[in-house]
């Protein structure tokens, strides 16, 4: 019994995919079970690592639609053509397996509305941390749990920046300069350092451990070009390291802060603001020393859920490259023939979807404004060096609830004075109506770093 597969692109890691397939060896035995019928390309000229002769195609629309394909494999990247083929692939009845987080998170809602209504699965271990074993443990290994928080470090380029910038005090632009001579970088790295590729991940893991799906826009997203060896170094003193960190919480296990100020731009009990739940966030955040996070360094990936009865787990590992994602792509294929050949023993004439391996909800998720974040901050600022600078500051933030931890005059800079703020607990509306109160005074030249703290 074999069942044939259909894969849309033969880059990095759909080379990878078709080594593993055509050497099922001392893998699993499903393996032996799933043929690589047709590979999809864009150029029939370019050199390829795997010899194909006779199943490479340019045509892509015919693999989608080919009735012998019972699995399609898209590994082409981008938005589209890759959504439109996933779509026609569902419509014709056939699996999809992607390792594709962009089109997932923008337009998950179509495919898997479309997959639902055809039958068939869609599988995206491979969306989310390259061959960490992520997607399918919410899926179904946690799902006795009520899961509070999804935190991660799901970006390797970004954690490979801040890594080096904190082990060699470097610049951000000459890091990243060399991390795109490495090929740890891309020669745009836009969706990477501003945050953009970890909010489609961090989009795809919570629509899976809240029950609901995500609206990307409504994922708050700042990336690391503002965070400069000044602030590791700080970091680094105040017992902390710097990482990028995609965050998805349910805020009924935020810090519980009393609220006393009428001049607050959100009140907890307004009956005009809906019951937002879900915090949805990518940021550069402090993270202490002995945080599990504090330790992923380079190019790795780690992904930590915390719930209820488990307490915590993480997953680490590999975030990219060829094998480990080639990896999850082929988890994925080895649970559909698993599926598929539990349907061709069935006796029943139309199989239902899986259970396990289908996307069951349809709703959207509340997810809270920033505004209702309860964090601590990091703020730096720069003054005239003048006696009372600190003291204004702490009126300031006095005036809007905000508890300060620590407050550091750290030396002067171009003869300004520098002030290193740590805050305890807040609520960032609170937070940001100080900071801009601050902002008017006539001593406070800047705030060059704002940062949150895990």
């Amino acid at each position: 019994m074999t069942f044939k597969v259909g894969l849309l692109g033969l880059g990095t890691v759909g080379t990878g995919t078709v080594e593993i397939l055509l050497d099922p060896s001392q893998r699993h035995p499903l393996l032996q079970e799933l043929e690589l019928y047709r590979v999809g390309v864009r150029s029939l000229d370019k050199p390829r690592q795997v010899n194909l002769p006779s199943q490479v195609t340019t045509d892509l629309q015919a693999i989608v639609t080919d009735p012998a394909v019972d699995i399609v494999v898209e590994l082409i990247g981008g938005l589209e053509p890759a959504r439109s083929l996933i779509l026609t692939a569902l419509a014709h009845r056939k699996h999809v397996v992607t390792a594709n987080k962009a089109v997932i998170a923008r337009y998950g809602d179509e495919i898997f509305s479309t997959a639902n209504a055809f039958g068939v699965h869609v599988m995206l271990e491979a969306t989310v941390g390259g061959g960490i074993p992520v997607i399918q443990p919410l899926k179904q290994s946690l799902g006795a749990n009520r899961v509070h928080t999804v935190m991660g470090i799901v970006n390797g380029t970004t954690n490979y920046i801040l890594t080096r910038m904190q082990q060699e005090g470097g610049d951000f632009a000459e890091i990243l300069a060399d991390a795109q001579r490495l090929g740890y970088a891309e020669a745009d790295p836009t969706a990477d350092v501003d945050g953009w590729d970890a909010a489609d991940k961090i989009a795809i893991l919570a629509s899976l451990a809240f029950g609901g799906r995500i609206k990307l826009d409504q994922v708050h997203c700042e990336g690391i070009r503002q965070v400069g060896a000044t602030d590791i170094a700080y970091a680094q003193k105040l017992g902390f390291v710097i990482k990028l960190l995609a965050i998805a919480r349910n805020q009924q296990g935020v810090p519980n802060l009393s609220r006393t100020n009428t001049n607050s731009d959100l009140l907890v009990n307004d009956p005009t603001t809906p019951p937002a739940q879900l915090e949805v966030r990518v940021h550069p955040t402090l993270v202490p020393r002995d945080h599990p996070l504090a330790s992923i360094n380079g190019v790795y990936n780690a992904i930590l859920i915390e719930g209820d009865p488990l307490g915590q787990v993480m997953f680490f590992g590999p975030g990219a490259g060829a094998g480990p994602t080639a990896s999850a792509v082929v988890s994925d294929l080895i649970n559909l023939a698993a599926f598929l050949k539990l349907n061709v023993a069935s006796s029943s004439a139309k199989a239902a979807l899986h259970p396990l391996l289908s996307c069951s909800h349809e709703n959207y998720c509340a997810v809270a404004p920033m505004r209702s974040l309860v964090t601590r901050f990091y703020a730096r600022f720069l003054t005239e060096d003048q006696s009372g600078v600190i003291g204004k500051l702490g009126t300031c933030f006095g005036d809007r609830n905000v508890s300060l931890e620590s407050v550091v005059q750290t030396g002067l800079q171009d003869n300004l004075a520098e002030i290193v703020v740590v805050t305890h607990h807040v609520r960032e509306g609170d937070f940001h109506q100080a900071l801009q109160q601050i902002q008017s005074l006539e001593a406070v030249d800047s705030v060059p770093s704002l940062l949150r703290v895990l």
